[in-house]
């Protein structure tokens, strides 16, 4: 009940005020059965555009760090996170990248749309990064499609380290279901799955607009510091992201 109070009542007629979003190719998702959706990573605001202009609910994957809190700001996360249905897994294990597929494939088992962010994190220049493999192995061995999505303008809102939303112009476009059957059998094989994530990149490149970096965004910010910005505007996401499962 409470995703879709945030979705139409207390969250989503701000985010419309302020964005005016618009999506095309909304059609390639269809209205039941599982499905990955991979998206770009521009800004926080992915994930809430995102499953506002989506008819279907999306799960993401959450961090267990927003479930665990303590205090009065530890139980608002918690129920907040909880109750708009997001899965927590515990990323500092030896079994980690295990666990997130693990998650991920009950989601998927329950014939919902899960969301992955291929990048592993939000790009720091704006530019398109290189995929991790995680999800090519999830689809692999689900059998699921992936529909890539690409978030455009949502950087212009919220710029990494901004403290508040500006209004900018949010589009949303959605790219037709990547079948990968023809791989059928060979999930764990390192090179089938680079070669599976580097299509859906491909597909958001030219969806996006992007330019495309051949480097992960995460080793990029260890070379750029981030800006400064206040603890509660650090929160990566509401959601995260299956890590990579193979060396690429």
């Amino acid at each position: 009940m409470w995703y879709w109070l945030f979705k139409f009542v207390i969250v989503g007629p701000i985010l419309v005020a302020l964005g005016r979003p618009t999506v095309e190719g909304a059609e390639n998702i269809p209205t039941r059965g599982p499905m990955i959706l991979a998206s770009n990573h521009q800004a926080v605001l992915d994930s809430f555009y995102l499953p506002l202009k989506v008819q279907r609910r999306i799960t993401f994957l959450a961090k267990s760090e927003y479930f665990t809190g303590s205090g009065v700001k530890g139980a608002f996360q918690k129920w907040f996170f909880t109750a708009v249905g997001q899965v927590p897994i515990d990323r500092t294990g030896a079994d980690a990248a295990q666990d997130a597929l693990n998650a991920g494939a009950k989601v998927i088992g329950k014939g919902k749309l899960l969301g992955i962010y291929p990048e592993g994190t939000r790009s720091p220049d704006g530019r398109l990064y290189k995929g991790k493999t995680g999800m090519a192995r999830l689809a692999l061995q689900t059998g699921v499609q992936v529909v890539p999505v690409a978030m455009i303008g949502t950087d212009k809102m919220n710029p990494i380290g901004s403290r508040m939303w500006r209004p900018a112009k949010i589009t949303i476009k959605i790219g037709k279901p990547i079948d990968f059957s023809r791989f059928d059998g060979m999930a764990g094989n390192r090179f089938v799955e680079r070669a599976v994530t580097d299509e859906v990149m491909y597909d958001l490149m030219l969806l996006s607009g992007q330019e495309y970096v051949d480097v992960y965004a995460a080793s990029m910010k260890v070379k750029v510091p981030a800006p400064k910005v206040e603890s509660a505007a650090k929160a990566e996401t509401p959601v995260e992201r299956l890590p990579d499962t193979k060396a690429s």
